[in-house]
């Protein structure tokens, strides 16, 4: 949720890739590179993460219903980092 309040100053050093990524989706969204990259924090700030633990155990029965769900595409598993994870997906630089 955007609200007016006030903003403070401060600075990060990202990765010079990371930063083109960010400027991409940016633009894309139609948003500031400081308002998008402020709309990621906040969603995940807000997520309650699932803790999952190593062994966790997936049934037989949702195993099986893998091979009639299509996999999503890359840009859908880019756009949502959740999915990707549970997916294994592996993000290229």
């Amino acid at each position: 949720m955007r609200t007016s309040e006030a903003r403070v100053q401060t600075a990060f050093r990202f990765r010079p890739s990371l930063i083109a990524k960010l400027k991409k989706k940016a633009e894309k969204e139609h948003e500031s590179l400081n308002s998008y990259v402020e709309s990621i924090l906040e969603k995940h700030v807000e997520l309650e993460w699932p803790q999952i633990t190593a062994d966790f155990k997936v049934s037989d029965l949702l195993l099986s219903m893998n091979s009639s769900i299509p996999m999503p595409s890359k840009e859908e598993l880019e756009e949502d980092p959740r999915m990707a994870h549970i997916l294994g997906y592996v993000y290229e630089d």
